[in-house]
């Protein structure tokens, strides 16, 4: 059991170094990056909103 004990220590360190090494957005960047993320998402909410809507009418308008 010991082994693995050493083994789970030193993955938790190993992800702490790693941490340590990432290169994290700067506010203004994490702002912009969800403005975009939130526009996108709407974006494409409305497109298939409008292309379900479409369909729906195609549909409704072929069976009568």
């Amino acid at each position: 059991m010991a082994g693995g004990e050493r083994s789970v220590g030193k993955f938790f360190r190993d992800v702490v170094q790693e941490m340590k090494r990432v290169s994290w957005p700067t506010r203004k960047e994490l702002t912009r990056y969800t403005w975009v993320v939130l526009g996108t998402v709407a974006f494409i909410s409305v497109f298939f909103f409008v292309v379900d809507y479409g369909i729906s009418e195609l549909v409704r308008l072929l069976l009568g």
